[in-house]
């Protein structure tokens, strides 16, 4: 399996910690997308290690309609395709019970709350996930 993960994010400056996190301490090549039918493609194509999904999206939208990382997590945890590819939920939405629910309604792996700060410790949960 290719060392390669998708972040799907809206918020740039998380998105250009992540991947420089993911790709230089990490060793990973980094995909990003909000795009609902890119992330799907990719994940059907692109031999992902695992997706790092954000919750709230501001640019996404599928079938016409606005969707949320939730959303797009429940497609990819539907499809036969690519149920199997790690989904961690990388959100704000840090209040208690938050996680459990949000993994429990989507099927999602993991979930690790913004904002990040440690370098280490984002990376240490990402590769926690992989297998």
């Amino acid at each position: 399996m290719a060392r390669r993960i998708l972040i799907v994010e809206d918020d740039q400056m998380n998105v250009k910690f992540m991947s420089f996190v993911l790709a230089r301490k990490g060793g990973f090549e980094v995909l990003v997308s909000e795009d609902v039918d890119e992330i799907l493609k990719m994940a059907r194509e692109a031999d992902l290690s695992a997706v790092i999904m954000d919750i709230s999206l501001s640019n996404s939208k599928h079938n016409g309609q606005n969707v949320d990382g939730l959303y797009i997590t429940k497609l990819l945890k539907t499809d036969p395709e690519t149920a199997a590819i790690p989904v961690i939920i990388a959100t704000a939405h840090a209040m208690i019970g938050d996680r459990e629910q949000f993994l429990e309604e989507t099927k999602a792996e993991h979930y690790i709350s913004k904002p990040f700060h440690d370098p280490n410790l984002f990376l240490n949960e990402i590769t926690s996930v992989i297998k």
